[in-house]
């Protein structure tokens, strides 16, 4: 059964926390269920990505417009013409301010999401441009996510489990990047039944299942959503391509194994003594002004020695070099 037919306010409740609007929440699920396999969002390993990100614009669902101070950034939303504002300070920053759960900003954008609801959902759609309040209404309210995740097709990202590609297409940078992770891992075990804390009941039942190979330690780290990714995606209406790729931001770092570790030191000592002696900068060179001439030419007449030995010894150096990448290389 798809995963939107399973969620209701009780599960959407558990997957925000806090102290989630319910009018917010069914605005959401009313979009998803009349739209959602329209646009994809019948798969769960999409799905789950979806309401995170949604979740964390709408800090859990609490908000369906943008709180207005106005704060110092709010007041250059008068002139931010990148969003479709005029140059003149004349109220439509605040006019078009952020608006459904998705944060819709910008004449720009209200009037791609007018065109889009024309097109898509009703060619009576209201027009957002004149009156951009009626954005939360329903079905509108709930649609504004969709929109916007559908025309930056964001299901490709969601596909292959990138939830830093998601989160830039959505915020531009990577802006509370572990709050969405956060939520992914509560979106995910509630669509597959578990409690939103409960990962370590899902590791598991996935090592048991061979689907997650890390340790049983209830942190939800690169490996559990891969496996949350995983597991979600059998539950597709439809066989997907979906992969358990581990998200890039917080992939895991290769160990080098200690035989790899002592090669690279012995091969690169003189690297290291050389580099130490001749990158001293300011440091080194103000530790010689306080030495006598006889010194600092002892000094610099070791330095042409040991600069003779890198030159005679360029090709042995060169092959540790190329030894050692290839050893690294050779990690599984």
């Amino acid at each position: 059964m798809a995963a939107e037919k399973r969620l209701d306010i009780a599960r959407l409740r558990k997957i925000a926390g806090g102290k989630p609007k319910t009018s917010n929440m069914r605005s959401v699920l009313l979009a998803l269920g009349e739209y959602g396999p329209q646009f994809g969002l019948d798969h769960p390993h999409r799905l789950a990505q979806f309401l995170a990100q949604m979740c964390h614009e709408s800090a859990g669902f609490r908000y369906d417009r943008e709180l207005w101070g106005p704060t110092a950034a709010q007041k250059r939303y008068d002139i931010r013409t990148d969003l479709g504002n005029t140059k003149a300070r004349d109220g439509d920053g605040s006019k078009y301010r952020g608006r459904t759960a998705i944060q819709i900003t910008g004449k720009a954008n209200y009037s791609e999401f007018r065109a889009w609801c024309r097109t898509h959902i009703l060619k009576d759609a209201p027009d957002f441009v004149v009156d951009p309040d009626k954005a939360n209404v329903d079905p509108w309210e709930g649609l504004g996510p969709m929109w916007y995740w559908e025309t930056r097709k964001l299901n490709r990202y969601a596909d292959r489990n990138d939830i830093e590609m998601v989160t830039r297409r959505i915020n531009g940078g990577l802006n509370g990047f572990a709050d969405r992770l956060r939520f992914y891992t509560r979106a995910a075990l509630v669509l597959m039944g578990y409690d939103p804390k409960d990962v370590t009941g899902f590791q598991q039942i996935a090592k048991s299942r061979g689907t997650y190979k890390g340790v049983i330690d209830g942190a939800a780290g690169p490996q559990t959503r891969a496996a949350l990714h995983m597991m979600l995606a059998e539950q597709s209406p439809v066989t997907t391509t979906a992969s358990p790729v581990v998200d890039e931001v917080e992939k895991e770092k290769p160990v080098l194994p200690a035989a790899v570790e002592r090669s690279v030191r012995q091969k690169t000592g003189l690297w290291g003594w050389l580099a130490t002696i001749f990158s001293g900068g300011g440091a080194g060179l103000a530790s010689l002004a306080g030495l006598n001439w006889q010194t600092v030419l002892s000094i610099g007449a070791t330095g042409i020695m040991l600069l003779i030995v890198v030159l005679i010894l360029r090709q042995q150096i060169v092959s540790a070099i190329r030894e050692v990448k290839l050893a690294v290389e050779s990690i599984p």
